[in-house]
């Protein structure tokens, strides 16, 4: 039935058909691509068809976006503000819509899909402010008659390549920012994800046309691979954020720094939970679940490794077991589902392959390990019990794949936490003030974000987001994220009549 179904009629209120131009190019909507099928992960039927991107459709839209910067970094960060202020508005307007959208097309449940777009909402809220407060800094000449200064000018272009489990607030991290940062914006939207895509582009679209702008300053392409390359070895973009996993991203990355042009990279995350013996449990049990088994595991920031105090370990496997039975499994949107499919069938077979792995290295299989017989991706919540030396677990299984070891020192936690190549997210739960501050301190967790009684996952955009080593370290959304966005610049003037030098040279 596809795209007549009765459950598909909110789509029109968002701008998609059954069958949609995939390219927003110039104030157009085209695509001389391929055509292809956005699935609903449930049921693996069609949704609806889009039209992707071909080069000279990226040549086309790359030349408009490029002529509209010129426009665009002239008009003050403030007036920007104003334009990422409506956009945010526009999104408030249609955020069950959205919502629903991005929990049909990825999978993830309705409060998940309405919550991801509520976070571009407040990276709107965040970049408003910001507008106001692209700060440089005056710093003291040891030259007399001299002042020194520091100017931040936008880039031109941001290349934004998003991944499918966040298909549009990865956008908002980066766009929101980039835009009142004075740079236009060049987004791929994961290829298995386009019609949200789409929605969010036509939204911004609205935005840029009622207040007479260029649209090309938002220029959208849904593609493959294809698009992702141009994009990487484009010149007119200094600066591409890429999404995905480690092995892409070091291509990307390559190819960028070929042409001397900058990444930001969001890549792999291998994100460990400790629990002290002083642990508040329940807390830490509720905390667990939420963060192994949210997004059906397919977080960047899922919790896939619980490292427990070997005195609580057994009492916690315990509790931890009996609050996965009642984990709810089926349709994203029903009301009480807390797991919902893995995003592609691609993604239920690497699962698979996966608990194979994890069975010929030893693996101990305490709940879940399979796949359920349906015509969607759905998966059991899985939890393994499994050696820290185990090869599978140094590399990132993107499902709801929790493995379990013991501890018995906190060193000896911490070596765990830190011994894999990913470097993105981790939590501790104590409430010892010596355990907390050694856990955020140098000998602590050598992660880009390091909680405490927390989990693992649901960050807040008013701090940086990011990872080191693997993950690739680069770093989104709040805090002084924004100076990635731009070219600074320091300034040197002389408002006097001599010339004295710098160190005291005496120059003729």
């Amino acid at each position: 039935m596809g795209f007549a179904q009765k459950e598909y009629e909110f789509l029109s209120e968002i701008g998609i058909g059954a069958t949609n131009p995939g390219c927003f190019v110039n104030g157009v909507w085209k695509g001389n691509g391929a055509l292809v099928s956005s699935l609903n992960p449930s049921t693996n039927q069609t949704i609806a068809q889009v039209s992707e991107g071909s080069l000279e459709d990226y040549e086309e839209g790359m030349q408009a976006c490029f002529e509209a910067t010129k426009l665009w970094m002239q008009i003050p960060a403030p007036k920007r503000g104003e334009i990422v202020r409506q956009i945010g508005d526009a999104l408030r307007g249609k955020l069950q819509q959205l919502g629903r959208l991005v929990s049909l097309e990825m999978g993830k449940i309705l409060p998940e899909g309405i919550g991801e777009v509520q976070e571009i909402i407040d990276m709107c809220d965040f970049a408003v402010g910001l507008s106001r407060q692209l700060n440089g800094s005056i710093i003291p000449s040891e030259r007399p008659n001299h002042m020194m200064l520091e100017m931040w000018n936008p880039l031109g272009i941001v290349g934004v390549i998003t991944a499918f489990n966040f298909p549009c607030a990865v956008l908002g991290w980066n766009a929101c920012l980039a835009l009142v940062c004075g740079n236009c914006v060049v987004w791929k939207g994961a290829p298995t994800t386009p019609l949200i895509t789409i929605a969010m582009t036509k939204l911004v679209a609205e935005v840029l046309e009622k207040n007479n702008l260029p649209t090309a300053i938002f220029t959208v392409f849904c593609g493959g691979a294809e698009i992702g390359q141009a994009i990487s070895k484009d010149t007119r973009i200094p600066l591409v954020s890429f999404t995905g996993s480690s092995q892409v991203g070091l291509m990307v990355q390559q190819t960028v720094n070929q042409r001397y042009g900058k990444c930001l990279l969001e890549l792999s995350g291998n994100n460990a939970i400790i629990v002290m013996d002083d642990a508040d449990i329940k807390l830490a049990v509720r905390s667990v679940l939420f963060a192994a088994v949210g997004t059906a595991g397919q977080r960047c920031t899922t919790c896939r490794r619980l490292i427990l105090h070997e005195s609580i370990y057994q009492s916690f496997l315990e509790q931890l077991l009996e609050v996965y039975k009642q984990v709810k499994i089926g349709d994203p949107l029903e009301k009480g589902t807390l797991l919902g499919p893995l995003h592609t069938a691609a993604s239920r077979d690497s699962f698979k392959k996966g608990i194979d792995i994890i069975k010929s290295q030893g693996g101990k299989i305490l709940t879940g390990g399979s796949v359920i017989q349906s015509e969607g991706n759905f998966v059991q919540p899985t939890i393994v019990e499994i050696s820290t030396d185990a090869d599978v677990v140094k590399e990132e299984l993107f499902g709801p794949v929790l493995y379990v070891m013991k501890f018995k020192t906190l060193k000896e936690a911490i070596d765990i936490n830190n011994s894999v190549p990913q470097g993105l997210s981790s939590s501790i739960f104590t409430n010892k003030p010596e355990i907390i501050f050694k856990w955020i301190g140098p000998h602590g967790s050598d992660c880009g974000i390091v909680n405490v009684n927390i989990p693992t996952n649901g960050a807040e955009i008013g701090g940086a987001f990011g990872g080191e080593k693997a993950t690739g370290g680069g770093r989104e959304a709040g805090s002084d994220s924004w100076k990635q966005y731009m070219r600074r610049a320091t300034c040197t003037i002389n408002y006097g009549h001599e010339l004295p030098l710098a160190q005291g040279i005496n120059f003729g």
